[in-house]
């Protein structure tokens, strides 16, 4: 999916990078779109963070170009790169005011003190901290020094903002509160956003598109929708989301062919035993409960089927009640779903 004006803001080839035997990053070929929200996704160790140096110019690759905007800035240092950097503990100078913080990038620009005023009033109100300029950062809220953080890198106005797992500190209601802001901010200043991520959740929230990496390379690169509707292997399938797989004699058994498949916990229906079957255009499955998990809105009930493969589904609470869900463990229920919702995974990486 084409996102900003069509042209590429940052290009990776054929990136690598080494520290003694460990290969973080290992043949990264990417591009991210002007003007669009991206999102690097995976687990610690992953590489992202890695990434995420390179284009910066905090580290130098082992092998391989960074290019900024048609440039390359492979060799260049970082303060030579049109990008900022917000990074989890968002590294405000603590003796300096909010304005201060905000106008340190412009003061070293040589910025005139007119225009240094003006632009940090502008991005104090863009961050939506009008009158908080006087304050020191232990005066702000955890949200609050996230935003003087976000206000300081954009003061700058880069091509790139760089954000290093900015949300990673914040509790889980004021996370999904700056999740919201985070990307009303990109879509009002219009300029690239790479984030830095392991929460699969946050990824799909804010991203035009998310590559999803593991062991220092890219398993699949694509909107919100495609990794999660369509993961290309069982990784992508497993990080992004939960996923239920199916290969060798269960797969055979329950798709009614060989390979390996991934099936989504919201996708399948519990139903009795007893009910009517619906070969057509269904998979069915019979099983026994082992646990369910009462989560107010919905329920997850862990199922291990008699082909001998557990089974995790989540299903909406339209009717059952704490008391059902308790009731369930022991019971024997069939589980059916749509046909289509088996999604053929690779198990290559």
């Amino acid at each position: 999916m084409a996102t900003g004006n069509g042209t590429t803001a940052i290009a990776l080839r054929d990136l690598h990078k080494k520290f003694g035997d460990v290969h973080a990053v290992d043949g990264i070929e990417l591009d991210v779109a002007e003007g669009g929200f991206f999102s690097l996704l995976g687990p610690s160790g992953s590489g992202k963070t890695t990434v995420l140096r390179l284009i910066a110019g905090f580290e130098t690759p082992t092998r391989g170009t960074v290019t900024l905007a048609g440039q390359d800035v492979t060799r260049r240092a970082p303060f030579e790169r049109d990008v900022t950097t917000v990074f989890q503990d968002y590294a405000l100078f603590p003796h300096m005011s909010v304005e201060q913080n905000i106008a340190y990038g412009l003061k070293v620009r040589g910025a005139s003190r007119k225009e240094q005023a003006e632009r940090v009033r502008a991005a104090l109100e863009s961050v939506r901290l009008d009158g908080f300029g006087a304050r020191r950062p232990a005066q702000l809220s955890g949200g609050q020094r996230q935003r003087v953080a976000l206000a300081r890198a954009l003061v700058v106005r880069p091509r790139v903002l760089l954000l290093d797992e900015p949300l990673g500190a914040l509790d889980l209601k004021l996370r999904e509160q700056m999740q919201t802001e985070l990307k009303e901010l990109q879509r009002d200043v219009g300029i690239t956003f790479v984030l830095v991520t392991h929460d699969q959740a946050e990824a799909l929230a804010l991203s035009d598109r998310v590559a999803v990496m593991n062991a220092g390379r890219i398993e699949q690169v694509g909107t919100p929708g495609e990794l999660y509707e369509s993961p290309g292997t069982a990784f992508v399938a497993s990080f992004v989301g939960t996923s239920n797989t199916l290969t060798g004699a269960a797969a055979q058994l329950i798709v009614g062919k060989p390979g390996t498949f991934g099936v989504r916990p919201e996708k399948i229906r519990v139903l009795s035993e007893a009910g009517e079957h619906d070969r057509r255009d269904h998979s069915e499955a019979h099983g026994t409960v082992v646990d369910a998990v009462y989560l107010g809105d919905s329920t997850r009930v862990v199922v291990d089927i008699d082909a001998g493969v557990r089974f995790v589904v989540v299903r909406q609470n339209l009717d059952t009640t704490a008391a059902d869900a308790h009731a369930l463990p022991g019971s024997r229920v069939l589980l059916r779903w749509h046909r289509r919702h088996n999604i053929p995974l690779s198990t290559a990486t």
